[in-house]
């Protein structure tokens, strides 16, 4: 498999976007879109767990990672926008498209913008809302990181993050996972969690028409598995897949189990 360099390019309201792409099957696409505070290297293992199957763009959603932390509000439309963007730039008319936590919520929000560049659709550790006291409880995690630094989250975040058996056995992620979340710039941390906190994507659900898998791991309380059925429930032919015993970053945790969902969607298209 070959890791292109980290290359930038330019949305239409002039962020830059820091991508790589990661050569396999050139006959096959997926682009991947990362949680809330981390970058593109979340998605590397599963990247390399593809085997060559597909390429894969990977990048940093604005106000991420190497891109432009251009000041707020953030949108999940505005993030599809820049994905539509990034697709442009590197000659992509269409692609499966998926996405964990975070991202989950904008491949969504591309898919219902976008109907017909997404070729099929990859929801993982995800929701289409967060529920009716989503915008509060975004709004207390942003002003705690505003007051006290992102390291006051950290504690709370890796437990989340991680099954306590794989925190265990696997110090050096949880670690590398910390140190890209420590470097977010608090803004933009900020304005994307009011962007979560007033997300809401459910209309558009039964709209859409390609393949999708819905996949959560039981021990996810982040976005728990009731929020994955709701999804799956509503998405015309969606199938739904709750992995036993992993937390919200499946991607991390078990990226073979996911590239193997990702593999099956690009065979579908």
């Amino acid at each position: 498999m070959a890791y292109q360099s980290s290359s930038l390019a330019t949305t239409r309201d002039g962020t830059t976007i820091s991508y790589r792409l990661i050569k396999g099957n050139g006959d096959k696409r997926i682009v991947l879109v990362h949680s809330l505070a981390m970058d593109k290297t979340f998605w590397e293992p599963t990247a390399e767990a593809l085997d060559g199957a597909a390429d894969a763009l990977i990048f940093d959603c604005r106000g991420h990672g190497a891109s432009g932390k251009p000041a707020g509000p953030y949108s999940v439309e505005l993030f599809a926008d820049d994905m539509a963007d990034l697709m442009d730039h590197v000659g992509w008319t269409s692609a499966v498209v998926a996405g964990a936590s975070m991202g989950g919520c904008v491949a969504l929000a591309f898919a219902a913008r976008y109907p017909e560049r997404a070729a099929a659709l990859g929801l993982f550790d995800t929701t289409s809302w967060y529920g009716a006291d989503a915008p509060k409880a975004w709004k207390e995690r942003a002003d705690k990181a505003v007051a006290e630094g992102m390291g006051a989250l950290v504690g709370f975040q890796k437990t989340r993050w991680f099954s306590d058996a794989f925190r265990e056995a696997n110090p050096d992620v949880v670690e590398k996972a910390i140190g890209v979340f420590l470097k977010n710039e608090l803004p933009a941390y900020a304005a994307t969690c009011a962007m979560l906190g007033n997300a809401d994507i459910r209309a558009a659900l039964p709209g859409f028409r390609f393949p999708c898998r819905v996949a959560v791991g039981t021990e996810d309380y982040a976005t728990p598995p009731e929020m994955a059925r709701y999804m799956a429930d509503n998405i015309p032919g969606a199938e739904l897949f709750i992995m036993e015993g992993v937390r919200h970053f499946t991607p991390l945790e078990v990226p073979g189990v996911i590239a193997g969902h990702l593999q099956e969607l690009a065979k579908a298209v």
